[in-house]
């Protein structure tokens, strides 16, 4: 990293800087709390530094630019062993719209994510399929126009590989076609998708759903092992659309709003007003739902405001009285413990139904059969 004596060096370091660092950490990570946590990490290695080391460091956001992003690296490298522990699919932290950090503390860098086209969960998916040394490159060149040689002191390649990793990336972004949104046009169109698939959706309405659903579409679920989401990826318009009716009939309770997830159109599913699911979807160019994202695990959830009782048209309900974010995610996960006791008690409640109603038949079939056996045994011990 170049130095050089700065007596404003120190000064540099702000506001500015900070939120340039958790929106790269958050790309690169696809986690708001590991980003804030590699941000940390490199302010703290900022401020271990001796008072002439940090004034003698060109350019402060450079330097921390440059560390912040060699955790990430770390932090994607030792990722890979962390998810083969994890259960289920892993899906990226999704985020509200900016306006809707409203009850969020004033200095939190999560409102100061910016949603642009490349935080489009679509993007973050196949970022995450991606070698961290291949996601870094894409994201500091082509996402924030850093140049390859900067790039390759980080990463630890020459420019040249660097170059070479980029375009590998830029290849897999445009096959998936998880590319930047289009037209103002687009966005309208893929926004009037969703709402029609929340209303089909809250009808049940199987041939409605298959019609806006690719045929060959694909719902992914993370529950992180703490909520209840499909066990293993859902492909075929018709499976997808089935799986999201019984979903409707499982949990009647459950009320869809149409959000802003990730900067693109969506909806969150709510019980009791709390956010319980947050569904972003990848919508291809014919205008049919290509991919369904469904977030549960409550710990990518802790930022999403409740939903309240209200019309969704008419804002959120009323929040603590202190607004506090902790407030609010303690009641959504109150209301997610009550849920799953529910569940708990609806399946004891089956299963105790099931064992009253056993037939008489059954009953004398089993007594029979204990005694058949009974008898067996002591032939053999008979002629043992």
């Amino acid at each position: 990293m170049p130095t050089r004596s700065s007596a404003g060096g120190r000064a540099a370091v702000g506001v500015e800087e900070r939120r340039q660092l958790i929106n790269i950490a958050y790309r690169l990570l696809g986690s708001l709390a590991d980003a804030e946590d590699a941000v940390q990490e490199a302010y703290t290695r900022w401020y271990a530094l001796s008072r002439r080391e940090r004034e003698a460091i060109v350019s402060p956001a450079a330097w921390l630019t440059t560390v912040a992003s060699r955790i990430c690296l770390n932090q994607l490298t030792s990722a890979r062993a962390r998810r083969e522990q994890y259960v289920g699919e892993w899906l990226p932290e999704p985020l509200p719209d900016p306006s809707e950090w409203r009850g969020a503390p004033e200095g939190d860098p999560a409102d100061r994510i910016t949603l642009d086209e490349s935080v489009g969960m679509a993007l973050l998916v196949v970022l995450d399929a991606m070698s961290p040394a291949q996601r870094v490159a894409f994201v500091l060149h082509d996402v924030f126009r850093y140049p390859f040689a900067e790039v390759a002191r980080i990463v630890g390649r020459t420019p040249a590989a660097c170059r070479q990793l980029a375009s590998s990336a830029r290849r897999r972004v445009r096959e998936a076609d998880a590319g930047p949104a289009g037209a103002p046009a687009q966005d309208r169109r893929d926004a009037a998708v969703v709402r029609d698939l929340k209303r089909a959706w809250q009808r049940q309405d199987i041939a409605a759903l298959v019609s806006l659903l690719d045929p060959q579409a694909v719902a992914v679920g993370d529950g992180g092992g703490r909520a209840s989401t499909f066990r293993h990826r859902q492909q075929g318009a018709e499976r997808i659309a089935r799986g999201l009716v019984r979903l409707i009939e499982r949990f009647p309770g459950l009320a869809l709003r149409e959000r802003t997830v990730n900067g693109r159109p969506g909806l969150v599913g709510c019980l009791d007003g709390a956010v319980v699911t947050v569904y972003a979807f990848g919508i291809g160019r014919g205008g049919r739902v290509r991919q369904v994202w469904g977030m549960r695990n409550p710990e990518k959830l802790r930022c999403w405001p409740p939903a309240g009782a209200a019309p969704e048209d008419a804002g959120y309900a009323a929040e603590g009285a202190d607004g506090s974010c902790s407030n609010r995610v303690e009641a959504r996960d109150e209301a997610r413990v009550a849920h799953e006791k529910a569940v708990a008690a609806e399946k004891a409640a089956k299963a105790a139904a099931a064992k009253a109603t056993d037939s008489p038949a059954k009953k004398r079939r089993e007594v029979w059969l204990g005694k058949a056996e009974a008898k067996l045994a002591e032939r053999y011990a008979e002629h043992g």
